[in-house]
C-alpha cells in the first residue's frame, strides 16, 4: 500500500553543481535550504535583506542589489529607542544609527558583488499580503502608502494590508526577472512557494494567498526559459499532508518534512556528480559533530586522525572546499 501521494518533479535541464554561486531569498523556508547549502560547502549568500516573505518585498531587495542601492540615515526610523529599516528584517536594527546603515551598505554591496556572478538565484516567496505605511507612522524612513518589508512590530494603525492581486504579482517577478536578466545573462531562477502556513492571516485567505503565489510564478517559469519551479509548497502540503509533520504551532514543518523536502530537492535540483559529494561532506559533519565521553583516550585520538586524512583529501580533491574549521578540529590529536 502507497501510503505517500506520488509526484511528479521535473529535474532541472541543468542542475545545481559546487563551483557555482547561489543566492537564496525570500521567506525562513528560504533559510532552510540555504542553511543545508551551507552546511554542505556550497558557495551560498543568503537573504542579504533579512527573511522576506511578499513578492514585492522581494523584487525591491533584489532590484537593489542589481542598483547597489546605498542607504543614508535619512531611511531609517527609531521606534523603541531603535533604528530600523522598513525594507530590512530587525536583525539589521541596532541602537547605533551609524552602525546600522553601516551593515545595511555592507550587504547591499555584498550582493551587488554575488549577483553579478551568480549562477542561481532561488526565490522563496511566502505570502501574497503587503502592508503600507498610513498617515499614523509619523516616521522618516519611506514615503506614507509604500510598502514595507518587515513591520518591526510597530502598532497595526500604522500600516494598511492589502492582499496582491495575481496580475500584480507578474508584474513585478516578469520585471524583476527581465531586469536581472540584463545584468547578468547567465543567472537561472528556482522559484518556490514556502509551505509554512500564515494562519495569523486566516485559514481560508492563507489558501487564497498561497494560490496567487502558485499563480504568478508558474506564468513566469512558463514565460522564462531560464525560470524553473521546486514544488516545496506541494510536497509538505499534498505529499505529507499530516500535522505529524508539522511543528508544536501547527504552521511550520518540523525537521522529518524540511529533511524530506531537502531529500527531494538534492535528488531534482543538483546533479549527480555533486551529491557523491554531499554524502562525503555529510560523513565528515557527522564526526565534526560527534562529542566523546573520553577525548583523551587513544581510540578518540586515532578517530581524529583518521577523519583529518579523509577531511585533507578532499579538500585537496576539491579545491574550491572550505574545510579549514575541519581541518582543524580534526588536528586535535
Amino acid at each position: 500500500m502507497n501510503f505517500l501521494l506520488p509526484i511528479d518533479i521535473k529535474k532541472l535541464p541543468q542542475p545545481i553543481s559546487y563551483g557555482q554561486k547561489i543566492m537564496l531569498t525570500g521567506s525562513c523556508f528560504t533559510e532552510h535550504i540555504g542553511n543545508a547549502l551551507a552546511k554542505l560547502k556550497f558557495t551560498i549568500l543568503q537573504n542579504p535583506n533579512g527573511i522576506l516573505f511578499g513578492p514585492d518585498a522581494v523584487c525591491k531587495s533584489l532590484l537593489s542589489y542589481k542598483e547597489n542601492k546605498q542607504y543614508t540615515a535619512a531611511a531609517l526610523f527609531r521606534y523603541n529607542e531603535i533604528w530600523n529599516s522598513w525594507q530590512h528584517h530587525s536583525r539589521f536594527s541596532g541602537m547605533d544609527e551609524e552602525t546600522v546603515v553601516k551593515g545595511i551598505n555592507a550587504s547591499q554591496q555584498a550582493a551587488h558583488d554575488f549577483l553579478a556572478k551568480a549562477d542561481w538565484l532561488i526565490i522563496t516567496l511566502g505570502s501574497s499580503f503587503t502592508y503600507r505605511l498610513t498617515h499614523e507612522a509619523d516616521l522618516a524612513g519611506e514615503a506614507i502608502s509604500n510598502s514595507v518589508a518587515n513591520c518591526h512590530r510597530a502598532p497595526a494603525s500604522w500600516f494598511t494590508k492589502d492582499m496582491l492581486e495575481t496580475d500584480e504579482i507578474i508584474t513585478m517577478l516578469a520585471d524583476c526577472v527581465s531586469q536581472l536578466k540584463a545584468f547578468n545573462p547567465a543567472l537561472q531562477f528556482l522559484f518556490t512557494v514556502s509551505p509554512v502556513r500564515h494562519i495569523r492571516d486566516g485559514v481560508v485567505e492563507n489558501n487564497r494567498s498561497k494560490a496567487r503565489l502558485i499563480d504568478a510564478v508558474h506564468y513566469i517559469t512558463n514565460k522564462f526559459e531560464s525560470a524553473h519551479y521546486f514544488p516545496a509548497y506541494e510536497l509538505v502540503i499534498d505529499v505529507l499532508r499530516d500535522y505529524r509533520f508539522y511543528d508544536i504551532d501547527l504552521v511550520h514543518p518540523n525537521y522529518a518534512a524540511t529533511d524530506f523536502v531537502l531529500e527531494k530537492f538534492t535528488e531534482n535540483c543538483i546533479d549527480e556528480t555533486s551529491q557523491q559529494l554531499m554524502q562525503e561532506l555529510k560523513k565528515i559533519n557527522i564526526a565534526r559533530n560527534h562529542r566523546p565521553f573520553q577525548p583523551g583516550t587513544k581510540a578518540h585520538q586515532q578517530f581524529l586522525q583518521s577523519h583529518f586524512e579523509k577531511t585533507k583529501a578532499l579538500q585537496e580533491k576539491y579545491s574550491f572546499l572550505d574545510l579549514k574549521e575541519e581541518l582543524v578540529y580534526f588536528s586535535q590529536v
